[in-house]
């Protein structure tokens, strides 16, 4: 489900539930202003002792018959100048704090507010962020828990300039509905997503929105000598995918693409080398990097984005079987490398090398960025606050990572050395797929894997394994995926290539 229901009015409704937003001084959003001429705001926050502390939240029933519940939202020390995402966060907050409590809310904290007039889009981003953290994946239970119910159906946002905020809000909107597209896909189970389907789904989403989709079959896959990403797939009785999507938004037709190749194992059983069952279920999220790239790519059509931009969906299944790659194996990349297999678990991988080198031989791009669950030595490092990001390129780097300040979808750059490189030779093929014994940092050699399939693009690996899903509260969504990558290339997108 999801709040789909969101207006811009220039007037509060009526016989609903109102947010204030409370300074730590005990001033109120100005929108509220002329609702307390009774006081009634003020005594309650007296009576619960409400401080304003920065996106803490109170409430309490009005006397007012016009109105249900008062809910106060912390705005912090005035004045509070906020940032993007601290405009999202706040959004995010009154959902948590309004859902259980009516069908109907109007907000009576804008972009206009002193506080905020550093933000362009003030009231837009917090209407996002409320948008997002509305989402929850419910699709399968046919019984709801009575404690947990959310109310909430509507949600008005009071703001002067109703009327450019309402306009400013579609390109807001069709980035959520790609982040949701993402998260959708990365919760259903595996016997619902698998390589043909995931496929299917791509063609019908984007297809519609004027994006050519290529679908990249079995046999076709052999014939251009994909070994790697075959050799994953051949356990499965469900055969693999590549599909290649490409949008021509760019003024000039044959300007290079910028290019995202995402890992979609959408069921990780390890293989011949299998995991343990402990957490097993979750591995229907190891098709996490090619949902962003679909989500990522529907964003950009929605939105028109300027840009010529291809993305690439590896798509297998991984399953131990009697025809199923075994450990101590030697295949041949559509690059020619062979790789021998160490692990038969450390498919990610191996399906990103064929595809990596099939989009920078086939359409020449102008960067290259894969997004995959792909190591667990990531979540290690780096928790479930950060993605690892891994870049031959500072520039490219840089550019990721001031889009992941200002979306909060966090990164944080890892090393790739010659050290590391060396530790991937193998004996009897040209590298393995896992380091040799002893190495250890697990995520930056499997990033040193990955940059021998890119020769000299500039290029950047995101391993998000400890960011998919959301545990901890630390993202915009309810607890499940989070879609991570969506907003963060999006902006990329827009600063730095959009023109």
């Amino acid at each position: 489900m999801v709040v789909k229901d969101i207006k811009f009015s220039e007037k509060m409704s009526e016989n609903c539930s109102i947010v204030v937003g409370v300074y730590s001084d005990g001033t109120l959003s100005s929108g509220a202003v002329s609702l307390n001429s009774n006081g009634e705001i003020s005594a309650g926050i007296k009576k619960l002792d409400f401080c304003g502390k920065l996106f803490k939240t109170d409430s309490f029933v009005s006397c007012n018959d016009k109105i249900n519940h008062v809910i106060l939202v912390g705005l912090g020390e005035k004045p509070k100048e906020f940032s993007e995402v601290e405009m999202e966060k706040l959004g995010a907050t009154i959902y948590c704090a309004a859902s259980k409590l009516d069908r109907e809310i109007s907000v009576l904290i804008s972009g206009e507010d002193v506080a905020f007039k550093c933000s362009k889009y003030g009231t837009s981003l917090m209407a996002l962020g409320f948008t997002l953290k509305s989402w929850e994946f419910d699709k399968y239970k046919t019984k709801k828990c009575e404690c947990n119910k959310k109310n909430l159906q509507k949600a008005v946002f009071v703001t002067k300039e109703c009327a450019a905020v309402e306009s400013e809000f579609i390109w807001f909107r069709n980035l959520a509905d790609g982040i949701f597209l993402t998260r959708e896909v990365t919760s259903e189970p595996s016997n619902v997503i698998y390589p043909e389907s995931l496929a299917n789904i791509a063609k019908s989403e984007l297809e519609p929105l004027g994006v050519e989709v290529q679908i990249l079959e079995k046999e076709e896959m052999a014939r251009l000598g994909m070994g790697a990403l075959l050799g994953v797939a051949q356990g499965s009785e469900k055969d693999p995918r590549l599909v290649i999507l490409k949008w021509n938004g760019a003024a000039d037709k044959n300007a290079k693409p910028v290019a995202f190749v995402g890992k979609g194992v959408t069921f990780d059983s390890g293989g011949i080398s299998i995991k343990p069952d402990d957490g097993m279920h979750e591995m229907r999220y190891d098709m996490a990097g090619s949902g962003t790239v679909l989500g990522l790519m529907k964003a950009v059509a929605l939105n028109k984005l300027p840009v010529n931009v291809v993305g690439a969906m590896a798509l297998v299944e991984n399953m131990p079987s009697g025809s199923a790659q075994r450990p101590g194996d030697v295949v041949k990349s559509m690059s020619g490398q062979t790789i021998e297999i160490m692990s038969t678990d450390a498919e990610g991988r191996l399906i990103l090398a064929d595809a990596l080198w099939y989009v920078q031989n086939k359409h020449d791009p102008e960067a290259i960025i894969d997004l995959a669950t792909l190591t667990g030595a990531i979540v290690v490092a780096l928790g479930h606050e950060f993605a690892g990001l891994f870049s031959n390129c500072d520039q490219l780097a840089d550019q990721i990572k001031a889009s992941a300040k200002i979306t909060g979808e966090k990164v944080w750059r890892m090393p790739l050395t010659e050290h590391f490189d060396k530790s991937i030779n193998s004996d009897i093929a040209d590298m393995i797929n896992l380091s040799k014994p002893g190495t250890r940092a697990g995520g930056t050699t499997a990033a040193q894997f990955l940059k021998r399939f890119v020769n000299d693009k500039k290029w950047a690996h995101i391993d998000i394994a400890g960011v998919e899903t959301d545990k901890d509260g630390l993202f915009f969504c309810s607890k499940g995926v989070t879609g991570f990558g969506v907003h963060l290339l999006f902006d990329f997108l827009c600063r730095n290539y959009a023109k």
